[in-house]
């Protein structure tokens, strides 16, 4: 099937109630969203905290784009390209350090200022009456223009084309003031590293299941079963160890995850638990609470503590939990290869628990060896085989499907309504079939 000239045909792909299994397989499809979809929309570079001081640089790939973070001497954080104007090599090829005052190549020493300004470049003189000047290779690193900076969280749109920062966001940034508002003083720090995790599947794959509510049951039953033996016998009221207050809720049962709620906002984001979660119960920390009534008021602090979502995906690349403060990155590498990074975040002015929280949520839940991640890991590569046979070529969203859905942008729902995933795949649909 040639796509790239059938917006039609892409349409097609996604109805009301299911969608075809291209989605997951197709390389075509996945090189158009590297044009399309991810070059269009907002991508979650990384965390200002990661470039603390002036000629720190975090670099990445976005979308298949070397791109890197840098700390400006006047504090900004700006986004470039990470190629050398002159012959394309990578300026810098470590994941991050400090570069000094400028950037020099290690290719040719061509030089150039934090700004992405040209510095200087050996045997100038050899240029003098040539067009260096007036071409791209005369001005100097790339930018990339459209980067915003959102309480430290810095997204970048690759594109000319697209929505701008707040529109393509809207309420679902709320998300991040939940988590960044967890620290009495307002600000996050990343911390303790990172989890990473390839997996042999399609990245939409794991960005429903971040959505999914019904599985845990199934898909976890021997971590819960195995959780629930070793607490079995204890006081309903006993204090439980970090493992045990984290494991235990993900077999809640389906009453449990249906009444905790989601949302669905307009370009695929949405809030999984915006009734409670399985963060809801936490043991309480008296001292911080009033920290955090000092800092933001009762009514804030209060609004703050006791709205702990389940998920608030980001689409198409981000995955937020506020409490604990953990987030997941989406690195799609292929139609069936997906980089997953699990982040962890300690809020200034709060204790260390809540820092060692989300290491070990992160930890228990989001690491390639952990007993949940590797239940997980094994159905995605599973479904992407799968989805190989023969004779049934869609995948079914019924649940929960109601006709009157395609006419709202924003629904509040029961949790385990499939709404949460058809919404992001109309979402990849609207950029998918718009003109290249």
């Amino acid at each position: 099937m040639n796509y790239r000239d059938r917006p039609d045909a892409i349409a097609a792909l996604v109805q009301d109630d299911r969608v075809h299994r291209d989605l997951y397989l197709s390389e075509e499809l996945f090189a158009l969203e590297q044009e399309r979809l991810f070059a269009r929309t907002w991508l979650y570079a990384g965390h200002a905290s990661q470039v603390p001081n002036s000629g720190d640089f975090w670099s990445l790939e976005l979308a298949g784009r070397p791109v890197m973070m840098v700390r400006q001497a006047d504090g900004a954080v700006r986004v470039f390209y990470n190629r050398c104007a002159h012959k394309g090599s990578r300026l810098v090829t470590d994941e991050s350090g400090n570069t000094g005052k400028f950037f020099r190549c290690p290719y040719h020493a061509w030089t150039y200022k934090l700004d992405g300004a040209p510095l200087a470049i050996p045997l100038k003189s050899g240029y003098e009456g040539t067009r260096l000047k007036e071409c791209e290779s005369g001005q100097g690193l790339t930018e990339l223009k459209h980067t915003a900076v959102y309480r430290d969280f810095v997204f970048v749109r690759l594109s000319d084309e697209g929505p701008g920062f707040e529109e393509f966001f809207g309420e679902v940034v709320g998300a991040i003031d939940n988590m960044v508002d967890r620290s009495p003083e307002g600000r996050l720090a990343v911390g303790g590293g990172v989890l990473r995790n390839i997996i042999h599947c399609n990245w939409k794959m794991y960005l429903e299941n971040i959505n999914d509510t019904v599985h845990p049951m199934s898909t976890h039953e021997s971590a819960t079963q195995a959780a629930d033996a070793l607490w079995q016998g204890r006081a309903p009221d006993a204090p439980k160890p970090m493992a045990m207050e984290q494991i235990l809720p993900f077999g809640s049962g389906y009453d449990f995850f249906d009444k905790m709620g989601g949302r669905v906002f307009a370009n695929g984001h949405s809030v999984l638990g915006v009734n409670f979660s399985i963060h809801s119960n936490y043991a309480q920390l008296p001292d911080y609470e009033q920290a955090m009534r000092d800092a933001h008021g009762a009514e804030r602090a209060v609004e703050i503590l006791q709205r702990s979502p389940q998920n608030s995906v980001f689409f198409p690349s981000l995955s937020v939990k506020g409490s604990p403060q953990a987030i997941r990155v989406i690195r799609p590498l292929a139609a069936n290869l997906t980089l997953i990074e699990a982040w962890s975040f300690r809020a200034a002015g709060a204790p260390d628990l809540l820092f060692e929280r989300a290491m070990n949520y992160n930890r228990l839940v989001f690491s390639p060896m952990s007993v949940v991640a590797h239940d997980d890991v094994h159905l995605f590569e599973s479904m992407q085989q799968g989805l190989r046979a023969d004779g049934n070529e869609w995948v079914s969203l019924h649940r929960d499907f109601d006709p009157s859905e395609l006419q709202q942008s924003t629904i509040t729902t029961n949790g385990t309504n499939e709404l949460l995933m058809r919404n992001q795949f109309r979402a990849w649909a609207r950029y998918m079939a718009a003109a290249a």
